[in-house]
């Protein structure tokens, strides 16, 4: 029979992963749109109170960013794009074009990986890697880092912070990413969550999504900018976005063209 004594360690080695495990994904939680409007603002992207900041994920891709750049000088708008290290190393010439037409450029790490393992090293070397690239590319360093699919592990945020880069995610999204987006749906989804000194997520390319689905974006767009202006409310990048509080009346309604 096994010594009482042995049990504690035999304890402490089953708890062990889950204890890592808790650490690595723990701070994930953000995810949950309650959690991080609520407890980190700044997180939500909470901004100036009359100002939206639109930004675009996971570019650039030449098939579909140029027409998001055709469409934004159209709006008179500018837009903040976490770019794919990989992607900037691929099209360098369409990464300094999207800055020579006033847009900024923001980290969104080397690929566009799950991290359910735990990996800071390589967390801390890839967006690294990433902020060389587009400093190097724009001449630009960045100031923000949203991480892929929103998942803000612990070695994501040691990542950021490392790299001198400030998290940030989202407080409205249109969905388009999925098959069945539309232009309705990704501007309904949008009006339903966005607030005065929110910060909306939409993508430029579909090299992570449903084939096609940038479209339903681009063509919701300029019923998200008309929406915003409708109810008072500027739009641009996240350095324009500036501290500041949520409005308390909720999203987007009367008079707000949405």
């Amino acid at each position: 029979m096994a010594s009482p004594s042995g049990r504690p360690w035999r304890t402490a080695a089953l708890l062990l992963p889950l204890t890592v495990a808790g650490a690595h994904i723990g701070p994930a939680a953000t995810w949950l749109p309650t959690v991080r409007r609520l407890l980190f603002p700044g997180l939500a992207g909470t901004g100036h109170r009359r100002h939206v900041a639109l930004t675009f994920d996971d570019g650039p891709d030449p098939a579909s960013t140029p027409r998001f750049l055709d469409a934004l000088d159209e709006l008179d708008v500018k837009a903040t794009f976490f770019l794919l290290g990989s992607a900037v190393v691929r099209h360098p010439a369409l990464v300094r074009e999207l800055v020579r037409r006033g847009h900024e450029p923001a980290v969104h790490g080397w690929t566009h990986d799950r991290p359910w393992r735990p990996a800071p090293a390589r967390d801390v070397a890839e967006v690294r890697r990433a902020v060389r690239v587009v400093h190097d590319t724009t001449g630009q360093r960045p100031v923000w880092y949203r991480p892929p699919y929103g998942i803000l592990t612990s070695g994501r945020w040691l990542a950021a912070r490392r790299a001198g880069l400030r998290p940030v995610l989202w407080s409205a999204w249109g969905q388009d990413w999925t098959a069945d987006a539309t232009p309705a749906s990704v501007r309904a989804r949008v009006a339903a969550d966005l607030r005065g000194g929110g910060t909306v997520l939409l993508h430029d390319t579909d090299r992570v999504a449903a084939p096609g689905c940038w479209r339903s974006a681009l063509a919701a767009l300029p019923g998200i900018v008309d929406g915003c202006r409708e109810a008072g409310l500027t739009v641009g990048p996240l350095r324009e976005h500036g501290p500041g509080p949520l409005l308390p009346d909720g999203p987007l309604r009367a008079g707000s063209g949405y």
